[in-house]
C-alpha cells in the first residue's frame, strides 16, 4: 500500500544508485571541497577597494596638493579614512582620538618641488571610525608577513583604545636621493 509519492521516491532513488557509485560520489565530493578553498584565489575586488571606487579612490593624480583627496602625495602608502576629512588635519588626529605609538612609514614623491620624503603613517584610536573619504594606496606596501612595515593592520594596541577611528601621515624628512 505505497501512495504515489513513496514509489516516485523509491524509484528515483533506485535509478540514482544504478547510475553512480561511491567512488565516484566520494570524488565529486573532493572537487567541490577543493573548488571551494581555491575561492578566495579569485581575482575578486575586495571591500575595501569597492569603497575607494565608490569615495572617488585615487588614479588620476590631480589633486595632489589637496589632503581632502586620496591623491594628495603624502597618502602614498596610506590605507584608511583620512583624518582630514574626519574633524582633524593630514597630520593631527580629530578630537577625541590620539595616535597610535605604533607606525608604519614610507617615502613618497612630492611633485610640487619633485623630492622624496619619508612620511610616518599612524592610526587614530578611541572613537568609531569616522567612515569618510577612505584611502587606500598601497604604493611600495610590504605583505603582511612583515607586519611592522604593512598598511594592512590596524595598529590601535599597545596603550591606547582598541577603536580604529582614522589615519595621519606625518612627513618626516627628506629622504636622501
Amino acid at each position: 500500500m505505497k501512495n504515489w509519492l513513496d514509489k516516485i521516491i523509491e524509484n528515483s532513488t533506485v535509478s540514482l544508485a544504478d547510475r553512480t557509485s561511491r567512488r565516484g560520489f566520494l570524488g565529486k565530493l573532493g572537487t567541490v571541497v577543493v573548488g571551494g578553498m581555491l575561492v578566495p584565489l579569485l581575482p575578486v575586488m575586495r571591500y575595501s577597494e569597492a569603497e575607494a571606487a565608490e569615495s572617488g579612490g585615487h588614479g588620476t593624480g590631480d589633486d595632489w596638493s589637496n589632503p581632502r583627496s586620496c591623491d594628495y602625495w603624502a597618502y602614498c602608502a596610506t590605507d584608511g579614512w583620512l583624518c582630514s576629512c574626519c574633524g582633524g588635519t593630514s597630520a593631527n588626529c580629530p578630537p577625541g582620538t590620539q595616535p597610535s605609538p605604533i607606525a608604519w612609514v614610507g617615502t613618497c614623491r612630492n611633485p610640487g618641488d619633485g623630492k622624496n620624503y619619508v612620511v610616518s603613517y599612524n592610526d587614530c584610536c578611541g572613537s568609531a571610525g569616522c567612515a569618510q573619504c577612505y584611502c587606500n594606496r598601497n604604493e611600495g606596501d610590504t605583505p603582511k608577513y612583515k607586519p611592522q612595515k604593512s598598511n594592512s593592520v590596524t595598529w590601535c594596541y599597545g596603550g591606547v583604545a582598541p577603536t580604529y577611528n582614522c589615519t595621519v601621515s606625518r612627513v618626516v624628512a627628506l629622504a636622501d636621493q
